[in-house]
């Protein structure tokens, strides 16, 4: 019963900039734990980026730190991913994740960890 949807994916420039957002329901949005993940062609689903459900802990691949922000808004039932200097490297389908699971801090931003998933939104960064 909990739906998440992922938007704002499209074909943007290396060096540009793309805000990637998630809308989730079904329960009380402050109860989840969010993240963002991707998939490039030929690769196994990586983590991204990850936020707490108060929005005062995150966490980002090595990858992307410096680069992507990773955000929310409770009040809209929204997570949004900003993502800055836009490499080819990135190029992938980029999928919003929720969960209501409660982890230490070693364990939270674990792909496993997430229950519900979005269907991806392509990100197609060319050179």
């Amino acid at each position: 019963q909990v739906q998440v949807v992922e938007s704002g994916g499209g074909l943007v420039q290396a060096g540009g900039s793309l805000r990637l957002s998630c809308a989730a329901s079904g329960r009380t949005f402050s109860s989840y734990r969010m993240g963002w993940f991707r998939q490039a062609p030929g690769k196994e689903r990586e983590f991204v980026a990850v936020i707490s459900r108060t929005g005062s802990n995150t966490d980002y691949a090595d990858s992307v730190k410096g680069r992507f922000t990773i955000s929310r808004d409770n009040a809209k039932n929204t997570a949004y991913l900003q993502m800055n200097s836009l490499k080819p490297e990135d190029t992938a389908v980029y999928y919003c994740a929720a969960t209501f699971r409660v982890r230490a801090a070693v364990t939270w931003a674990k792909l496993e960890e997430f229950d519900y998933w979005g269907q991806g939104t392509q990100v197609p960064v060319s050179s």
